[in-house]
């Protein structure tokens, strides 16, 4: 095993084990995943890169490191094969199947060795879905089919193979029985009020947050870039050409540089968002990128980068939306259970401390019933020994909503004790930000 390949491995489990993402059906760890991704990778290359970037392939999209961590470590050829194989596309842009389509185009114009680790891809997670969730699985194996149709420079070794498991599965699914009318897209998240979503979202943008850019001719020394930088405590700035923005450089960049030309980058198509975008779209550029850029009237004029999100205005919008979350499920249990039936699923110290709060607020004239008085972990306790209510929050686990829960707590005592949300809860902030988009 080369070197490359051993610090892939240890990045990605370090990464995935951070925010203790496990395979969705078999709760084991989701290296589990990475591992079979790369050693399919392994049966048709012995290309490094490929085999580091198989493990790495999902660490953009579902863990706190962005692309420009991915090329910081394992230099740029890695990071453009993780690009490559890391959906474009937001809940913004539609629903599943106009995402889907924007993602499919993003991967037919990707390299034959990106095509190639996504067929390990497909073939890994089509054996495990069609195994654990046959109903999901019909979806999952219509969207397969497309993508099949433009992976047209993958292996064709690789390429037979996932045929043969795409055929696999549909002859196994073919003798189910399974009602394929409004089928779900399984979800392991909270689900959020739709009435209040868009009006909340509407209320704080991305122009609320931003900050401006420094900008620098093309022509000015890095000497000079680099003073101001350290006077200024920047780390970023826009590049111009003939006065047009032409890019932006970092101070990273800048330290790589041996001579007094600037290195700049070309602003992704998926890092540039409009001033009147909303928190959740910067969060989901912020998942893949070091920094959102914000363009104004035509032009990128601010930036935003994960410190920001420790701001007065997202940490209200944050605590907004974990208001909606409790009142979601207070609602919830009030509704299903008859007659308070749920005073026996937690325990009866918790139940006392509810209701002396609920005769502290009586005494004050405030009518509440003794679920509002519950905390939210004790109404966490109810859903997870409710396998009715798990199902309709969209869990499939006990443990999955036991991790959801706490970290729900985890970011909702850090907001309001003030502490560093972006360090620590981010992996949290990304799972609500894309709820609310969708």
């Amino acid at each position: 095993m080369s070197e490359l390949v051993s610090r892939a491995i240890r990045f990605a489990t370090e990464a995935h084990e951070r925010i203790d993402h496990l395979r969705k059906y078999s709760n084991l760890s989701y290296t589990v995943h990475l591992d079979q991704v790369a050693k399919i990778t392994e049966t048709v290359t012995d290309d490094e890169e490929m085999i580091a970037a198989a493990w790495l392939h999902d660490v953009v999209e579902d863990t706190p490191a962005t692309l420009e961590d991915i090329e910081r470590e394992f230099g740029v050829s890695v990071a453009i094969l993780v690009r490559e194989l890391t959906d474009i596309s937001k809940p913004s842009d539609g629903n599943r199947a106009e995402r889907k389509a924007l993602d499919k185009t993003h991967l037919a114009q990707a390299s034959a060795r990106a095509q190639t680790i996504k067929l390990a891809d497909l073939i890994d997670n089509c054996i495990d879905i069609t195994k654990h969730d046959p109903r999901f699985a019909r979806v999952y194996v219509k969207e397969m089919e497309a993508l099949l149709r433009v992976l047209v420079n993958a292996d064709e070794g690789l390429m037979s193979r996932a045929r043969r498991t795409m055929e696999k599965s549909n002859a196994q699914l073919g003798k189910l029985q399974i009602d394929t009318e409004n089928i779900d897209i399984p979800a392991d998240e909270l689900v959020f009020d739709s009435h209040f979503r868009q009006q909340y979202n509407d209320i704080f943008s991305a122009k609320d947050i931003a900050e401006p850019l420094l900008s620098f001719d093309a022509t000015t020394s890095v000497e000079k870039i680099r003073e101001i930088f350290k006077q200024q405590q920047q780390q970023v700035a826009t590049v111009l050409v003939e006065g047009k923005v032409m890019g932006f450089t970092t101070s990273d960049l800048l330290d790589t540089s041996d001579n007094d030309e600037i290195l700049k980058r070309i602003f992704s198509s998926d890092q540039v968002l409009s001033g009147d975008a909303g928190f959740a779209e910067v969060v989901h550029v912020l998942t893949r990128h070091d920094y959102c850029f914000v363009r104004l009237l035509g032009q990128v004029h601010g930036v935003i980068s994960r410190d920001d999100m420790n701001k007065p205005y997202v940490r209200m919008w944050l605590f907004g939306i974990i208001t909606l979350m409790e009142k979601h499920i207070t609602e919830l249990v009030r509704t299903h259970f008859d007659h308070d039936k749920w005073h026996g699923l937690i325990p009866e110290a918790r139940l006392k401390l509810a209701e002396n709060l609920q005769h502290e607020r009586k005494q004050i004239n405030q009518h509440c019933e003794l679920i509002d008085c519950l905390q939210l972990a004790d109404k966490g306790l109810i859903l997870i020994k409710d396998t009715e209510l798990l199902s309709k929050l969209g869990f499939n686990s006990k443990n999955s909503a036991k991790k959801v829960l706490k970290q729900f707590q985890s970011l909702r005592n850090n907001l309001a004790h003030a502490q560093d949300i972006s360090t620590y809860d981010w992996a949290q902030i990304a799972r609500l930000s894309m709820r609310m988009l969708e």
